[in-house]
């Protein structure tokens, strides 16, 4: 059992706190551009075209995790005080919102830039889940996302917030999770050279969602209305659907594309 006294913030520069949170979500993100730039140079593709991807994926990674907590876990109140939405420094972002966030943020990139839609969300998941398993140390840190109660040895007291019973470590059950994740594609990435575009996208979808529906459980609800299923938990299911998908629809693509570079052979 480990009792649970960290103090979320890092360090002070005067009245600034600066939490482990938001040091692990910039320095997650420092290193998802520095592997995003070695991915574009190894493309040939234009690094300067990445700065411009970068503000497109903060801005719906924000918006979509946002919306997604407000209107899915706590929609009575939201729904009462609108405005609050935009009080995104109180808190409450919502990660499969964010996922959603990120696809809508890239499809409106590709209007402007010339690329394949798979290739790039292949790319853009690699450091997306090292980023994901960061973010969840940090929840940690900060004493939220907590778990249920257990009697287990692996318990976590977390006494900062004046609680004396042990509970589950769901942040870092989920933050173990991601990073397995991200090693599995990182090496899919480099080892595998003829894999169909699509296909690490697919995978990350489908493994990261799996690992929320098995998380789900041992997490409080999170939502502010009762419901018979976890809400988390329920909303997982069609993204690892779509992960399977993705995955299909990669292999297929693949195939047709081998197909026509056989009868151009033959040709």
């Amino acid at each position: 059992m480990f009792i649970s006294t960290l103090d979320p913030i890092a360090f002070s520069l005067g009245p600034i706190h600066v939490r482990y949170y938001g040091l692990l979500f910039s320095l997650g993100f420092i290193i998802g551009y520095l592997m995003m730039q070695y991915f574009f140079r190894k493309k040939q593709y234009k690094t300067d075209d990445l700065d411009k991807l970068l503000v497109y994926l903060f801005i719906g990674t924000v918006v979509g995790a946002r919306l997604a907590h407000c209107l899915i876990y706590e929609p009575s109140y939201y729904l009462s005080h609108p405005l609050d939405i935009l009080k995104i420094y109180e808190g409450g972002l919502a990660s499969h919102g964010g996922c959603l966030g990120v696809i809508v943020a890239v499809v409106f990139f590709l209007r402007k830039a010339k690329y394949k839609f798979l290739e790039l969300a292949d790319m853009i998941c690699i450091p997306t889940a090292l980023v994901c398993s960061m973010i969840r140390v940090g929840n940690f840190f900060n004493s939220e996302i907590l778990g249920s109660y257990t009697n287990s040895d692996y318990g976590v007291v977390f006494a900062r917030l004046g609680e004396i019973a042990p509970r589950h470590p769901a942040q870092l059950y989920e933050a173990f999770a991601y990073f397995s994740i991200f090693l599995l594609i990182f090496a899919i990435h480099f080892l595998a050279k003829k894999r169909p575009s699509g296909l690490i996208f697919g995978l990350f979808f489908t493994l990261a969602f799996i690992a929320r529906i098995i998380i789900e459980p041992f997490k409080m609800e999170q939502a502010d209305y009762e419901t018979s299923i976890n809400v988390g938990l329920l909303i997982s299911v069609p993204f690892v659907i779509a992960g399977i998908c993705i995955i299909v629809i990669s292999f297929y693509l693949n195939k047709k594309q081998q197909n026509k570079v056989g009868l151009k052979k033959c040709h």
